[in-house]
């Protein structure tokens, strides 16, 4: 399972990015926020009956970077099997060029490894190409095609594209999770909503969640393919300072929800 708001949440410019109209500023608000995670939805042949967790998402700054960690346990139910449980550590720095990345991935499959990632990416200028090391498992060197961004470039492009008006967003992104080149991100975003009536509607009060906000649903595609159909989806209500106030990643025979439970402001640096 491939969990993101960071990736989600998430998870700059990419391929076929729309750009109607200026760029508009996004200030983005370094949070910790908790969200407890449940089935959404599941088709009777996918064999998944229930699910339970909890996703810690933490989004920090530096003066030349942005630090985002993402820690998720999540069990899943099934009718015919025994219960898997799935926990997962993904934690990556970005500089705030846009040229720079680190990422560091860990899935544990019932308490034992199932997989590893690490490695850097770096890109030779805005809009060009480059090149990532992955230093695990195999200490191979992939090359990034031109227009390819880093996932927190991804979401701050999103909000500046939704506070324009745009209502579809597509990139090339790459954020180190598998050894997988970059993906392709195809984005519709849905009508703004007002901070008040956002924070009418939240079940958590804070002021992180008294912003502007639009539904966004973003399909990723496989990289180096022409596939019809995404790998997976993912719904969420993102706010323009970069906070996810909700997530739905729909796998297709199944998906899972993860609703915000408590967040907290984290400091911005002294530069």
């Amino acid at each position: 399972m491939r969990l993101s708001p960071g990736r989600a949440v998430a998870v700059a410019a990419g391929l076929l990015v729309a750009m109607a109209g200026p760029a508009i500023a996004v200030d983005i608000a370094p949070h910790r926020a908790l969200y407890d995670m449940s089935l959404s939805s599941s088709k009777q042949n996918s064999g998944v009956v229930a699910a339970s967790g909890s996703m810690a998402f933490e989004w920090g700054e530096t003066c030349d970077g942005w630090t985002v960690e993402q820690r998720y346990k999540l069990t899943m139910h099934y009718a015919e099997e025994p219960d898997v449980e799935l926990t997962s550590n993904f934690v990556t720095w970005e500089s705030k060029d846009g040229l720079r990345y680190r990422f560091y991935q860990r899935k544990l499959k019932n308490g034992d490894i199932d997989d590893e990632v690490r490695g850097e990416a770096r890109l030779d200028g805005k809009g060009k190409g480059g090149t990532v090391d992955f230093t695990k498992p195999n200490n191979e060197t992939m090359t990034l095609a031109p227009g390819v961004i880093f996932p927190t470039a991804h979401t701050i492009l999103l909000i500046e594209r939704a506070a324009a008006g745009d209502q579809f967003v597509g990139a090339k992104v790459f954020d180190g999770a598998t050894e997988e080149n970059a993906v392709d991100v195809s984005a519709v975003i849905g009508s703004p909503q007002t901070a008040e009536a956002g924070a009418a509607e939240a079940k958590v009060k804070s002021p992180l969640l008294a912003r502007p906000s639009w539904r966004m649903r973003l399909a990723f595609f496989p990289a180096d393919t022409k596939a019809d159909q995404p790998d997976y989806e993912l719904g969420m209500r993102l706010l323009d300072n970069g906070v996810s106030r909700d997530m739905v990643l729909d796998y297709g025979d199944f998906a899972i929800k993860a609703t915000l439970d408590s967040i907290e402001a984290l400091p911005k640096p002294n530069c």
